[in-house]
């Protein structure tokens, strides 16, 4: 499995996730939700 370096952050009602560099990836409505994505992504 790749690590991925990133960042899940709480915005307004949902989660954004940026990456190691800071630029936004995507959002999601819970965090469950994101760490599916991102485990998806790998």
């Amino acid at each position: 499995m790749r690590k991925m370096n990133c960042t899940l952050e709480y915005v307004n009602g949902h989660i954004e996730v940026y990456d190691g560099t800071g630029a936004f990836l995507f959002s999601a409505d819970t965090k469950q939700e994101a760490l599916e994505e991102l485990e998806d992504a790998a």
